[in-house]
């Protein structure tokens, strides 16, 4: 038996390694497993952090080939996918190694390999078995993908593969119209790809206000982005030329074949507990193969949590780091607390599209009375400046209380906008607070306020 630990944390993503960290500062003894090489999980190595290297690169292509002139620059731009990449990977390079510098300025041992839990305190590595008080399961999630339909990373990717892309393919299929879908998509649309959209639901951004998912499908249309709505794959054939699918309407009727160079299964995830050994110890999983836990985090088996995609919530990297933190405050004897109608999404295209909270079909459906107060970015000075008009903030906040209890917005930069209503909400605060707060001229953050006056019908500029 190896050295003998507080805490065990499986899965070194951003719920392990958040946990882990938050772990050893809190002064217990804490080792991480993770069977790749690299720090980070998928989110640094494969996921949000190179997804983004590759969005915000792709975005400044775009404007130097198609919006620089409307500023007054004359620009030829010529891509250079190989630089691109290079940028991409130099950014998950200097992210997971900073992981590894937290890692050793917070001692935490490091043990990499395949975690398997063989009773409840004992981790298997190889063939070591390490002890723990405590073991955090925080393995994160997987790509899905459709019966019948295998990715092969090279015809058929998934998120990873459309990471690599050797070349800009002449036409991509993306399979899936949420928010893995939609900004990969727009990444190779932008570098030249016919991009086209096959959702099985009758919109884009399932689970989103339905304004904004209405919005941000006119605008991802003017851009080049085609979508074939109601709609399901049922078939695919792949061949040295590309790949054939078969799509039907959702509701059934004809097949028709659509044919593309490289098709991106974007569809969703799964929780991630092979090879954990849970059927072993006895942890329970839910209908969907979700760790069943309690509100502290714990599993059904004593001294065994999991926290992040492998449990119910949404699967969000910044939802599974405050999971990371909160768990290990409880176990150092401290309090936790997360609100889960205070958790952002944002989908990182251009515009942005961002939300907290309850959307206006939910409120509906639960029954509660509300106001709305919306305001659009071409009212603003500041975007205008920036050429920045698409999109619009709205609030929703309740009829007699005046809380807030949503925003939903699709424009410029919208990801950081939606920070201060979080931040609103998480004091139970109201329309009227952001609506009183001083806001800087000339920023986009006035928009935000423009929409809190809103609620009352009182906002200054339209």
């Amino acid at each position: 038996m190896s050295d003998k630990f507080d805490v065990i944390v499986i899965g070194a993503g951003p719920g392990g390694y958040v946990a882990a960290i938050r772990c050893a500062q809190l002064g217990m003894k804490t080792a991480c497993i993770e069977k790749r090489k690299t720090l980070g999980g998928t989110c640094l190595n494969i996921g949000c952090i190179p997804s983004k290297a590759l969005l915000h690169a792709s975005e400044k292509f775009e404007e130097a080939e198609h919006h620089f002139g409307d500023f007054g620059i004359k620009a030829s731009p010529k891509l250079d996918l190989k630089g691109m990449m290079k940028h991409k990977d130099g950014v998950v390079d200097a992210n997971t190694k900073g992981i590894d510098f937290l890692f050793k300025k917070n001692k935490i041992t490091r043990i990499e390999g395949l975690g398997e839990i063989v009773e409840a305190g004992k981790v298997k590595v190889g063939k070591e078995t390490y002890e723990a008080d405590n073991i955090i399961i925080a393995t994160g999630s997987d790509v899905i993908s459709l019966p019948g339909i295998e990715i092969d990373e090279k015809k058929i990717v998934s998120s990873t593969g459309a990471l690599e892309l050797p070349e800009v393919p002449k036409s991509m299929v993306v399979i899936g119209g949420g928010v893995i879908g939609l900004e990969l998509g727009t990444v190779w649309r932008r570098l030249g790809a016919k991009v086209t959209v096959v959702e099985y639901l009758d919109n884009i951004l399932p689970g989103m206000d339905g304004e904004v998912r209405k919005e941000a499908k006119k605008l991802f249309e003017k851009q080049g982005l085609e979508f074939k709505l109601s709609s399901k794959v049922t078939g695919a054939k792949t061949s040295a030329k590309g790949v054939e699918l078969s799509v039907e309407p959702a509701a059934g009727g004809d097949a028709e074949t659509l044919k593309a160079d490289v098709v991106l299964m974007a569809i969703g995830r799964k929780p991630y507990v092979d090879g954990l050994g849970l059927e072993n110890v006895g942890v329970e999983l839910d209908d969907r193969g979700r760790i069943k836990t309690d509100e502290y985090f714990e599993t059904s088996v004593e001294g065994i949590f999991a926290i992040g995609d492998v449990i119910v919530g949404p699967m969000l990297a910044h939802k599974a780091e405050d999971e990371g933190v909160i768990l290990a405050e409880l176990l150092a004897g401290e309090s936790g607390h997360i609100d889960y109608d205070c958790i952002p999404g944002v989908v990182y295209t251009w515009p942005e599209v961002a939300n907290v909270g309850k959307t206006e079909e939910q409120l509906k459906e639960a029954g509660v009375k509300y106001n709305v107060g919306k305001f659009p970015f071409m009212a603003n000075g500041r975007a205008r400046a920036m050429g920045c008009t698409d999109g619009f903030v709205k609030i929703i906040a309740d009829k007699e209380t005046d809380r807030i209890l949503g925003a939903h917005i699709v424009g410029p930069n919208a990801g950081d906008l939606i920070q201060e209503v979080v931040s609103v909400m998480e004091f139970e605060g109201t329309a009227e607070d952001i609506a009183r707060t001083c806001h800087a001229h000339p920023t986009l953050t006035e928009v935000v306020k423009e929409a809190a006056l809103a609620v009352h019908k009182r906002p200054i500029h339209i």
